[in-house]
């Protein structure tokens, strides 16, 4: 027998296997259910608690919520309260409690009966909950006066669903009109008219104390009358089994009145056939249709309960019709307020925050920073940057990270470059002296050739700082391989070859009157440039093997704090190899100051060996300095900075005490007491080692003797026996010997 009701919202009732001659002119509750759904989601909640009445209704309308939210995801749900059908006291005080353990989930979903959406509302008004939970109900609150009436205040903000419906006018034109004369047919209208006026028809109703009935009484004028919102439905359902028997009359009986003998009986799997088949516009002007399960289509309408001016009423929000329309801006909050209530498990993540998702709760999650070189790469995720980017600002991604060098406005290069300049040119000042002045017998006698070898290494030295503080490319960093290492070796290969010469001399002249091989200036030059070349010839292994190049080295500066991050322009030269490049020039070093500890003895008035010594003793402390400076800051941030100006410095500081030691003295001699640079009488080599001997032993003093005329002899001896065809002269300086 097919069934077409006006009331039934159970979402079961939509299984054509088991209610397959059941229709209805409402829709169920899954649309209910989505369109609920639809509006937490546009009103962006969700973290949401559920509250249902025990009972088909109840429970099947919040399954299908949940059925909802999970299938359009986005939507969790903290708590599923159920009330019982026999509640005992202090029930609702318990479900009140229960939705206050999650006070993020401020938005309850109900699905319950009208009295106990009432006592629900007054549980949480005894808590002194008024303006914390946001009601969303169905159907069975939509906008009933009841459940809310002296408790408004607690339902302010609740959002209320409704099947879209219509006042029918010429319902209430009848009803009002019905009588206890015009309506005796109703067998229950009797005890309605004793319930709405408070009456008893009953003859003994005075004795009893009652108020008697009139049936003067009328209805909306002598007791409030609401038209009852079902009506629409009850008289659209009648229609639809009107239509439907109407059109299978026609189909089966066509041209005849009455019934015929093709519907008598009635066929009912026929009638559900026209049944499912009707589309007419019913009472109120919507089309009445069924889909394939017997469900009419869902149309709602969606109200808000507001309070304005001391005013409480139910006002229309917006609709929803497959899809919701909502307006906003005509919603009102707790509190009169427009600003949209939250009701979620975690606030948003800020940019550059990944979500860490609480196990088994979706919506919940902890914000954790990406920190450090870490980006934000999506939601839930935190990558690395590549090796030469760093994260942004807000860590959402990653930009270059700067490029630095030394520059030659900071101060870590202007002071070097300083030294440099100074020396440049106090060493150009003593080759102008000594060019000008390079027949003088001082000049002579401090070994020409050699003199101006080392001064070239003293140049390239001083040169050296402005190769280190310019910008790095191939060709700075090819120079740096070359003249780094180079001017060391040249200067301390000169000064090896003549502390050597000098202790050959005095070791020989203690045993011969011959002199010792090897001594002549084209000979010093030799042996200088051989042992310089060892240097160039370890540079050419060196390009061979890794050629130059200048790299960027984002691990230098690369500091825990990514903003102070800084890529380091450079040459491709590590500290090892940079230790490899000056090693020989170390060992040249030493070697020298070896021999000058050797000839430590030799008479000052006969060598300079002592102003040698004095040099490479200051040189190897500013080297012993420079060892631990250079590695002990291989951590710092500045690294760049203090390890270039160290180096240049120590090269700048070595030059400077050679130039210094050696020279000077010369210079002021030659420009200051002419007299002094003058020749002396010449004794046979033997005779003046002899003598400068045991004139050291036995004479602390002759020293002291005007013009070194012990000196001046040995270096006329030596340069008669070498030279037999020059001319002696007078020397100041160990480059004579």
């Amino acid at each position: 027998i097919p069934q077409v009701s006006y009331a039934s919202t159970a979402p079961e009732l939509s299984d054509n296997t088991r209610y397959d001659f059941f229709s209805r002119v409402v829709p169920p509750d899954t649309y209910q259910a989505q369109a609920m759904v639809d509006i937490v989601k546009a009103m962006r909640w969700n973290y949401i608690s559920t509250v249902a009445s025990e009972g088909n209704y109840g429970e099947s309308g919040v399954e299908a919520f949940i059925q909802k939210s999970r299938e359009d995801g986005g939507v969790c749900v903290s708590q599923s309260v159920k009330i019982p059908r026999e509640p005992k006291q202090g029930e609702f005080d318990k479900v009140i409690r229960r939705l206050r353990e999650n006070p993020n989930a401020r938005v309850v979903i109900l699905f319950a009966s009208e009295d106990d959406i009432r006592r629900l509302l007054h549980a949480a008004k005894k808590a002194n909950q008024t303006g914390h939970f946001i009601w969303v109900g169905s159907d069975s609150w939509g906008s009933k006066i009841s459940p809310v009436l002296q408790q408004e205040e607690m339902a302010e903000g609740a959002v209320t669903i409704l099947p879209k419906r219509q006042s029918i006018k010429g319902f209430d034109r009848y009803f009002i009109s019905r009588t206890l004369e015009n309506n005796r047919r109703n067998i229950w209208f009797a005890e309605f008219w004793e319930n709405n006026f408070n009456c008893k028809l009953s003859r003994h109703a005075v004795k009893k104390g009652l108020k008697k009935c009139t049936n003067q009484e009328r209805i909306g004028k002598d007791s409030h009358y609401e038209q009852e919102g079902k009506v629409q439905f009850v008289i659209d359902a009648v229609y639809a089994m009107a239509h439907a028997l109407h059109n299978m009359h026609q189909e089966l009986c066509p041209g005849k009145v009455g019934l015929c003998s093709k519907i008598d009986p009635i066929n009912g799997t026929h009638l559900l056939k026209h049944i499912r088949h009707l589309n007419f516009a019913g009472i109120a002007g919507n089309p009445v249709l069924f889909n394939e399960n017997g469900d009419a289509p869902g149309r709602y309408e969606i109200y808000q309960y507001q309070i304005q001016n001391q005013t409480a009423e139910y006002k229309i929000i917006g609709h929803w019709t497959d899809q919701l329309h909502l307006n906003v801006h005509s919603m009102q909050w707790p509190g009169g307020t427009r600003q949209v209530p939250y009701s979620i498990c975690s606030h948003p993540c800020q940019p550059g925050e990944r979500k860490k998702i609480v196990k088994g709760i979706p919506c919940c999650w902890h914000c954790e920073r990406c920190d450090g070189y870490q980006y934000q790469a999506d939601t839930y995720t935190c990558k690395m940057c590549r090796f030469d980017l760093r994260p942004n600002k807000n860590h959402t991604g990653c930009v270059p990270i700067p490029i630095v060098k030394l520059e030659w406005s900071s101060p870590w290069a202007v002071i070097p470059v300083l030294i440099a300049v100074v020396g440049i040119m106090a060493t150009l000042f003593v080759v102008a002296t000594f060019i000008r002045y390079n027949d003088t017998p001082i000049v002579k006698a401090s070994g020409r050739e050699l003199s101006y070898v080392l001064l070239t290494g003293i140049f390239l030295c001083y040169a050296t700082t402005f190769l280190m503080i310019s910008t790095p490319d191939i060709g700075i960093c090819s120079l740096r391989r070359i003249f780094l290492g180079l001017g060391m070796s040249i200067s301390y290969a000169a000064l090896l070859t003549k502390t050597n010469r000098i202790y050959r001399i005095f070791e020989q002249g203690t045993m011969s009157v011959s002199a010792p091989r090897l001594i002549s200036p084209a000979s010093q030059l030799v042996i200088t440039f051989s042992l310089a070349s060892v240097q160039l010839l370890g540079v050419c292994i060196w390009f061979g093997v890794d050629p130059s190049k200048a790299i960027i080295d984002y691990e230098d500066q690369r500091t825990s704090n990514p903003v102070l991050a800084r890529g380091v322009l450079k040459c491709d030269i590590s500290d090892l190899s940079l230790i490899c490049l000056l090693g020989y020039s170390m060992l040249l070093m030493v070697t020298c100051t070896v021999y000058a500890i050797k000839t430590r003895g030799v008479p000052e008035t006969f060598n300079e060996a002592k102003p040698i010594g004095f040099t490479m003793y200051t040189t190897c402390i500013i080297w012993l300095a420079f060892i631990p400076i250079f590695f002990g800051t291989s951590q710092s941030t500045e690294k760049m900075y203090i390890q270039t100006t160290t180096l240049t410095i120590s090269v700048s500081l070595s030059a400077s005490v050679s130039l210094g030691l050696l020279y000077m003295p010369k210079v002021y001699v030659v420009l200051f007491h002419p007299e002094q640079n003058v020749p002396k009488r010449t004794r046979s080599l033997k005779a003046v080692v002899t003598a400068a001997t045991m004139s050291n032993k036995f004479n602390p003093k002759a020293g002291l003797r005007p013009n070194g005329e012990a000196k001046t002899e040995l270096c006329e001896s030596l340069e008669t026996q070498t030279f037999p065809t020059k001319q002696t002269y007078i020397s100041y300086s160990n480059h004579a010997i």
